[in-house]
């Protein structure tokens, strides 16, 4: 049977929708790693494997922490950060999945703080990545804090977009939005200009709600192609309890305008929004009881979705 990728080919926006080579619309669904300097062992081709073939994923986002301990520029080996990237883009490759390089900012909010740092960064990967064309760009995963607007945003982001054009001047890009990727509805009233461009709508269901997916419809409906590229089921802290209520809610929204989207967290941490059990060591082939109670909601909706049951 094709892959996902065999039968897509590379993507492109076509109004507010992720499409394929033939314009024809698409769903990217998948996981996001955790930060990759803190959980590297789950890059592995048997564990991208079982998230395609038992799960039903089509799309695996590599979270690289700009801060954070051992982020890419605070005291990260970027050597070998870089290098796990292209591990788990070529893995991808060869697996017929998509990927998205994610520049994980969080504490540093604004993405200027270390815009050199992202400049050289997706210039060089860019480039060595020029010629895989399963591979998305997420160019700042959550601007936040105070002052940090969708114009201050935006500026960041016509900065990065034509260093990566360079290299990939079709790839899909994806720009995050202001409040911890919430206020896709300020950039829907000034996006940016460009093709190929997305915007970051992140959620975790106990704590976004009504008011969130409100804004969702709202910059759709004004045009705006919306990527929830990173989200989970319990509250914003990554732990909590699992909203099931909202957590439909939220699928229904996704369903009726065919977002793509992509669950944190590919992990054994000790926390509700990983979906590994933290007593569980193993990185691929996961049994149903090895999965924590989100593991097994979202593999249980992936599998739906891809047509497995």
């Amino acid at each position: 049977m094709a892959t996902y990728f065999e039968r897509h080919g590379a993507l492109r926006v076509v109004g507010t929708r992720l499409s394929d080579a033939a314009g024809l619309p698409v769903q990217l669904r998948g996981v996001s790693t955790l930060g990759l300097a803190w959980y590297p062992e789950f890059v592995n081709e048997a564990g991208f494997k079982t998230l395609r073939d038992d799960w039903g994923a089509n799309t695996v986002r590599l979270a690289m922490y700009t801060c954070e301990e051992g982020g890419y520029m605070t005291g990260g080996d970027q050597a070998a950060l870089e290098a796990l990237i292209e591990k788990g883009v070529g893995i991808c490759a060869k697996l017929g999945m998509y990927a998205i390089v994610d520049w994980h900012i969080l504490s540093d909010g604004d993405p200027h703080i270390h815009m050199a740092a992202a400049e050289d960064f997706f210039r060089r990967m860019s480039a060595l990545l020029a010629d895989q064309p399963h591979v998305l760009y997420e160019i700042c995963n959550e601007p936040n804090g105070a002052g940090v607007t969708w114009p201050v945003v935006k500026d960041y982001a016509r900065r990065i977009i034509p260093v990566i054009r360079e290299n990939a001047p079709k790839a899909v890009i994806l720009c995050g939005t202001p409040n911890w990727s919430q206020d896709v509805d300020l950039a829907a009233k000034d996006p940016l200009d460009g093709e190929n461009l997305m915007y970051s709508l992140h959620f975790y269901a106990a704590t976004h709600k009504e008011g969130l997916r409100a804004k969702a419809e709202r910059a759709l409906a004004e045009g705006l192609p919306v990527f929830i590229d990173e989200f989970s089921i319990c509250d914003a802290s990554g732990d909590g309890v699992i909203d099931y209520e909202s957590a439909a809610a939220w699928v229904e929204l996704i369903q009726k305008h065919g977002l793509s989207y992509i669950a944190w967290s590919l992990s054994n941490r000790d926390e509700s929004a990983a979906l590994v059990r933290a007593d569980c060591a193993r990185t691929d082939g996961w049994a149903e009881s090895e999965l924590t109670e989100t593991g097994r909601w979202l593999r249980g909706v992936l599998r739906r979705d891809a047509g497995i049951e």
